[in-house]
């Protein structure tokens, strides 16, 4: 039975909670100040470097941009790992501070699809330590179990919107893509799950508000509350006004 669910897979950043902006942009910010680099990403320019995927090839990016003799330091790779780390840990205090929480509706949906026995995994190019930190400071210290399955960081070669990621969880799910559903918010992420013949909701951020959905089975404003409502971008929810298990379920029919 082809809409039978088994598994919902979600992006982290900017899907979970809106990490992006005020989360991952400060802590870069916090760590190029340590650096002793006078570089600063302000919302703008972070909206821009966010169409390249994975902090390090981010770094990267910006340097090939506009910094380009930096490129010239000695063991370069090294120096861009160690400035990645010395973020990451800016962000996790951002994290274990408490201020950033997840989306609309999340916390729910995931509630309730564990509840309705259907296994949970996570599929993101962000790191394992940051995935962790958000996981436990919005859902508590033992949510990071309830996920069958962790896709994050390095642990594939190819990063969004090439879809190793995905198919790297299916593989440790045991699952084919036509029983499992994507929940992404950007543009590349869509490539990546469509990719892996994932049916996908999109649930669109400020950053990510005018790219191309197209492809995906809905595109929506955030999951919904009952209380709050969704807005429909694009694609048909059938009257509903929040994402739950049995909606799930009618996309993939």
């Amino acid at each position: 039975m082809k809409n039978e669910i088994c598994a919902v897979l979600f992006d982290v950043d900017g899907t979970l909670a809106d990490t992006e902006r005020d989360g991952h942009r400060l802590a870069f910010n916090a760590a190029f100040a340590e650096f002793g680099l006078a570089w600063d990403w302000d919302a703008e320019l972070y909206g821009e470097l966010l169409t390249i995927t994975g902090g390090k090839e981010r770094i990267r990016h910006h340097m090939e941009k506009y910094v380009p003799n930096e490129l010239r330091r000695s063991g370069l790779d090294d120096w861009i790992a160690d400035l990645h780390k010395t973020k990451t840990r800016y962000f996790v205090a951002l994290l274990e501070r408490g201020e950033i929480p997840l989306r609309p509706g999340v916390a729910r949906l995931i509630h309730q699809l564990r509840e309705a026995k259907i296994k949970i995994a996570i599929a993101t190019t962000t790191s394992p330590e940051n995935v962790t930190a958000l996981l436990k400071s919005t859902l508590g210290e033992k949510s990071p179990d309830w996920f069958s399955v962790i896709g994050a960081g390095d642990i594939v070669p190819g990063k969004k919107p090439a879809s190793d990621i995905y198919l790297w969880v299916l593989d440790q799910l045991g699952l084919s893509a036509q029983h499992c559903i994507a929940v992404e918010n950007s543009e590349n992420g869509l490539i990546a799950a469509l990719a892996a013949g994932l049916n996908t909701v999109v649930t669109v951020n400020d950053y990510t508000r005018q790219q191309n959905f197209s492809g995906a089975a809905l595109v929506l404003s955030n999951l919904g509350e009952p209380t709050q409502p969704f807005t429909v971008l694009a694609g048909n929810a059938q009257g509903r006004k929040w994402v739950d298990a049995e909606m799930l379920a009618g996309l993939n029919g």
